[in-house]
Parts: structure tokens; C-alpha cells; sequence
């Protein structure tokens, strides 16, 4: 069993006294989304459910299945065996796509970039599969990498069957899920870059042309939204999983199932207004700052920053009365050397009371290697000569 030896941040205890908690039960009286089969609100950095209604049902997706297509995208781009600038050569499969679609060419070649504004923006079936292909070979491929995250994500009620949304047996998400997908693809920061474009041109100055403009009309006309996906099938109707940002606080908010598009966007800008009018975020830390850091004579640079991969925020309700709170660090006892960097080695928490209500990973920000016989001698000798 690991060990770890804790510390309070006392710094922290008189500033962020707020006690966080989860307000999903105490706004069940709040329907926010009546129109919708499925909806939820969530703040981004904590995941703090602020609104739910029937989120885990399963539902078909339709096109909000490319949140799950942009992360991975994503993701091949942050480990960069993806680049913006490379071409694809678009297959007659990926040219063949219905549904919406940007009217990709068999054996047309387009840049990276230029599909990702197509999934991002104008929703392209073609694109999407285009891309799939590219990064797993075969869209079937690129399917099971999809379902493998959703399993890493430890989402309960997702499988998909394709990359782009078209109707297909079996294939469902839900609300929440579909939130905990958004949540991951907003760490990737410059999503919204793409996700936020109101219009832009595919082949632009070409004969074909082509006019993209963005399924989703908030990114205009809500202050604050800058993405993510629209979907619509007669199955699956309107969904929506929105983001909007203002100053520091940013949430989610995820509708399924509404009659119309009209309906959609009112409930979800419904639950943005919900979220900036009743709560306030507090950020304690940026993504990749420094939270502390340890002393270990074994390694070569005896002083080892820690980290948090992630912001720490707390999110509570506005005039809500302030009661003491502790934060603490955990880190592990006896590390073992050599460390890689990005390795947990502890945790952030946040305490009110005996309840843990918020806790995050701590990494080492850079690898650590072992000491050499000479290095850990002389800090052994000079450690023994300050007892004395």
C-alpha cells in the first residue's frame, strides 16, 4: 500500500473558506430543459454537476458523436503524429458520405486543418471519416480507439458505431457522458479556436468553393460561446453540447432530444444564463502550475517541482455563507527513482470537514533521475555534518 505524508496549506484556508459542493439534488425543483429528453450542467475545471435531467439515459447521438471524433484529433495532434499542414487523400468511402457534408472528391487531397474546421464548423460526415481514416487506417479502427476512450473516460452509456452520427444499430451516449467527452476535449485549449468560427471557406478562391458556417448559432449570438457540436437525425432530434467562457468560469451545458432547433438553443442558453447568474468560480490554480515543492536526496536535482495537470477551482453559489476549509497536499512516501515526468506521486485536496469535496492529481514536472554514487555521497557527508 502507498504511503503518503500529508501537509495543510494554511495560506489557503482564510482566502477560499467556501465549501464545495455538488448542487445537482438541490436544483431538481429548476427545470431548466423541459423540452429535452436529456440535459445537463456541468463547470469545466471541477466537473461540478449544476443542473441534471435524466443524464445518463441513453440516446442516439447523431452528429454530437464528433466531440468524441474531435478529441481524438486532438489528441493525435498534441502528441504530434498528426500536423495541421499534412494532406489526406479523401477515399471514395469518406467522398460517399450522406448526412451533412462539406462535399468532399474521392482522391481530393486537403489539410489537416482544413477537415478539422469542416467537423468543427459545418459538421462534415465526409470529413470525419476522411480523418478517421487517416489516423487509424480504417474508420472501423477509428471506431474501436473511440470506444476504447470512452472506457478510459469510464463512460457508462456510450458506444459508438461510426465517427460521424449517421444512424446505426446500437450506437448511444448520454448527456452526461456526452459532457465528460466535452470536458476532455476542452483541455486541448486551441479546439475552440476552430469550434468558435462563425464562417469560413474550404478551397477558398477555387472553382469549388465551398461556404462553411457554423451548425451552431450560439458561438454569434450568446456571449461567451465558443463551441462545441450541434447533431440532429429524426431518431436522435436536436442536441446540443455547448461551452461558454467568461473571465475564468467556463461550463458545459449538453441537451438532447428537443423538437426543434429553436428549442435547443433556448434551453441551452437557459442553463448558461442559469449557471453565470447563480454561481461563482474561484481559480486556485492554473493547468501545469507549481503547487510545491520536494526535497529528495536520492535524485540528481534534489529539489523536485510538483504540479497540477489540471486547474483547481472551487464553484459555489453566489452569497453563499463562507465556512472553513482545508487544502492539503498528499504526496507519496518513499519514492522510487528514476520518476518520468507527468507521474502521479500525490494529490490535491480539498476538505470540508471529514468530506473530501474536491481532489485532483499532483505530477512531477519533469523526469527525475537518481543521484550518482558521488552526488549522494557529498549530500550524505554535508547532511551529517549540519546534525552535528
Amino acid at each position: 500500500m502507498k504511503k503518503y505524508v500529508s501537509f495543510i496549506i494554511i495560506n489557503l484556508i482564510f482566502i477560499f473558506s467556501i465549501p464545495l459542493i455538488s448542487y445537482a439534488e438541490e436544483n431538481k425543483s429548476i427545470d431548466l430543459a423541459k423540452d429535452a429528453k436529456s440535459s445537463i450542467l456541468i463547470e469545466q475545471d471541477t466537473g461540478k454537476i449544476l443542473f441534471e435531467k435524466d443524464a445518463h439515459e441513453q440516446l442516439p447521438p447523431a452528429s454530437l458523436t464528433k466531440v468524441m471524433t474531435l478529441l481524438i484529433v486532438m489528441e493525435e495532434l498534441d502528441k504530434g503524429t498528426l500536423t495541421l499542414d499534412e494532406t489526406v487523400r479523401v477515399s471514395e468511402r469518406a467522398a460517399s458520405m450522406g448526412g451533412s457534408q462539406v462535399f468532399l472528391a474521392a482522391g481530393e487531397e486537403i489539410t489537416v486543418e482544413d477537415l478539422l474546421k469542416s467537423i468543427a464548423i459545418a459538421s462534415g460526415n465526409d470529413a470525419s471519416v476522411a480523418i478517421a481514416e487517416r489516423i487509424s487506417g480504417s474508420e472501423e479502427a477509428f471506431v474501436q480507439r473511440m470506444n476504447e476512450k470512452a472506457e478510459e473516460l469510464q463512460l457508462k452509456n456510450t458506444k459508438f458505431q461510426n465517427s460521424s452520427g449517421l444512424p446505426a444499430k446500437n450506437q448511444y451516449t448520454s448527456a452526461y457522458d456526452l459532457a465528460i467527452m466535452s470536458q476532455e476535449l476542452l483541455t486541448y485549449e486551441t479546439i475552440t479556436d476552430y469550434t468558435s468560427i462563425y464562417e469560413d471557406y474550404l478551397r477558398k478562391g477555387e472553382e469549388n468553393e465551398f461556404w462553411l458556417v457554423n451548425t451552431n448559432k450560439l458561438v454569434r449570438f450568446y456571449d461567451g460561446v465558443d463551441g462545441l457540436k450541434t447533431g440532429y437525425t429524426s431518431e436522435a432530434k436536436y442536441g446540443l453540447a455547448a461551452t461558454a467562457k467568461r473571465d475564468n468560469f467556463r461550463v458545459i451545458a449538453v441537451v438532447m432530444g428537443a423538437d426543434t432547433v429553436k428549442l435547443r438553443n433556448g434551453m441551452v442558453s437557459s442553463m448558461l444564463d442559469y449557471s453565470f447568474n447563480q454561481y461563482e468560480h474561484e481559480l486556485l490554480f492554473h493547468k501545469n502550475d507549481v503547487i510545491t515543492t520536494i526535497e529528495q536526496l536520492k535524485a540528481e536535482k534534489q529539489q523536485i517541482p510538483v504540479i497540477t495537470e489540471q486547474p483547481i477551482a472551487i464553484v459555489t453559489k453566489r452569497n453563499e455563507d463562507k465556512n472553513d476549509l482545508k487544502t492539503r497536499i498528499n504526496i507519496q512516501e518513499d519514492l522510487t527513482l528514476p520518476l518520468t515526468k507527468g507521474e502521479q506521486i500525490g494529490s490535491f485536496q480539498i476538505k470540508k470537514g471529514n468530506d473530501i469535496i474536491l481532489e485532483t492529481p499532483l505530477t512531477v514536472k519533469e523526469d527525475v533521475n537518481k543521484a550518482s554514487y558521488t552526488t549522494f555521497l557529498k549530500r550524505t557527508i554535508k547532511n551529517m555534518l549540519k546534525i552535528q
